[in-house]
């Protein structure tokens, strides 16, 4: 048995709820280790959809569920957010939740400076979701984020405060925005601590006797690994490591804890913002990928870019996030396509390479070199074991598996979970 961390293999979106929402079934904990609410899960059980963007998708079913420190919390949309399922029949309690004391807080103010930043960069934004997830970090990093812990020491929160608005304030004078009142923070904070505080816990402590336990713990990340802070198409990122690596940083479990990485992969390519995208494309094929598969994002709504599979890029980041093997979804948008191409290479100015190169004036002028594969008349929607399958569906998977040199452990057919076929086992792998 081992414990599996899941993340994105490509630019998020990649059908991450469903799959994890199946390992959550088998899962005695699951934890969420980087991101904030710019990023979300659709979770379909039973026919009935839950869309989460903070909340582990293990709360769905009364699985221990846990917020590591590696998020950044926004508060109030936690609690926007618990109401919400609750609603949907899903009561959540601190024996269920539990949130990093140490865990980063996302203020108003952080939103914000997100959206007045955008909105002064014009044409050079790029292309947050305007929720302060970025600014939260950067207070983090620059040593006067307001934390957790901090909502229970009311004494020191005024200073802490102070402190956090020294720079602030003349960011926002700088943006002709209004000043910032700290008795007002101060006032909001107060009235918030106590339905927060509940939650709260040394989850370093807690998930380290979980592992002694013998325990399964699922690691659930947020946004796809070309989002990294350092390994994505930068600055297009968020600002968040998001490989299997940040899994131990962002929980506290430490490198030892963290077992299997699975690579949710998505049959073709999509993207949410601005940057890079070698192989979008703009024309009825864009289009049909995109209405197929219902691309618009789950927390934004935003409409998703769509293009053929990029097997360089998932290489890539099977490379750099350490991932064991891959589940690859949505593979039911593409039938019907007699043909289906998929990117091997790129060519910068006449010389191929196979690889994105870090240099954003590189990545501008990349173009995709294409293998051209039989595509298949015949529904795979369903599908729950290789046999269900057409043979030119079969060699399409097989394919991608060489590309990308990584293996396939599930393959999802559908939106619903027990679509599912499973070729290894993550937790016993």
């Amino acid at each position: 048995m081992t414990n599996v961390v899941v993340i994105g293999s490509q630019w998020g979106d990649e059908g991450k709820g469903k799959v994890v929402d199946w390992l959550a079934s088998r899962a005695d904990v699951v934890v969420r280790f980087q991101g904030g609410h710019n990023a979300g899960h659709t979770l379909v059980v039973d026919g009935v959809s839950y869309k989460l963007s903070l909340l582990p998708s293990g709360v769905v079913r009364g699985t221990p569920s846990i917020i590591g420190n590696g998020v950044v919390v926004d508060p109030w949309a936690l609690l926007r957010e618990i109401d919400n399922i609750a609603k949907q029949g899903v009561k959540i309690t601190p024996d269920v939740l539990m949130l990093a004391e140490n865990a980063a807080l996302i203020l108003p103010l952080h939103g914000n400076l997100d959206r007045a930043r955008e909105a002064a960069a014009g044409a050079g934004k790029i292309g947050t979701t305007g929720r302060g997830i970025g600014p939260a970090y950067e207070d983090k990093v620059g040593r006067r984020a307001i934390r957790v812990c901090d909502l229970a020491d009311e004494a020191a929160l005024g200073a802490k405060i102070d402190r956090l608005l020294a720079h602030h304030n003349p960011l926002l004078r700088g943006l002709g925005e209004p000043e910032l009142d700290p008795a007002q923070i101060l006032a909001e904070l107060k009235e918030i601590a106590p339905q927060i505080l509940p939650y709260a816990r040394p989850v370093w402590r807690v998930l380290s006797d979980y592992r002694k336990a013998g325990k399964r713990i699922l690691f659930e990340g947020a946004q796809g690994s070309l989002l990294d802070v350092d390994h994505g198409t930068y600055p297009f990122v968020t600002s968040s490591n998001t490989l299997g690596g940040q899994a131990a940083v962002g929980s506290g479990m430490g490198p030892g804890g963290i077992g299997y990485v699975l690579g949710i992969t998505k049959a073709y390519t999509t993207r949410v913002g601005e940057g890079p995208f070698p192989t979008e494309l703009f024309d009825a094929v864009g289009e049909r990928l995109g209405t197929r598969g219902h691309e618009f994002g789950t927390v934004t709504g935003r409409k998703r870019r769509c293009g053929w599979f990029d097997a360089v890029l998932v290489r890539q980041a099977v490379k750099t996030g350490g991932i064991d093997g891959i589940a690859l979804t949505k593979l039911d948008v593409l039938d019907g396509f007699e043909k289906l191409k998929v990117c091997v290479g790129y060519r910068i100015d006449g010389k191929e390479i196979d690889y994105l190169p870090a240099s954003m004036s590189a990545q501008a002028k990349v173009e995709p070199i294409y293998e051209v594969l039989e595509g298949w008349s015949e529904s795979t929607e369903g599908a729950r074991s290789f046999a269900d399958l057409p043979a030119t569906a079969v060699k399409y998977v097989r394919r991608i598996e060489e590309l990308i040199e990584a293996p396939v452990a599930l393959l999802s057919t559908s939106p619903e979970r027990e679509d599912t076929i499973l070729v290894r086992d993550p937790f016993t792998d």
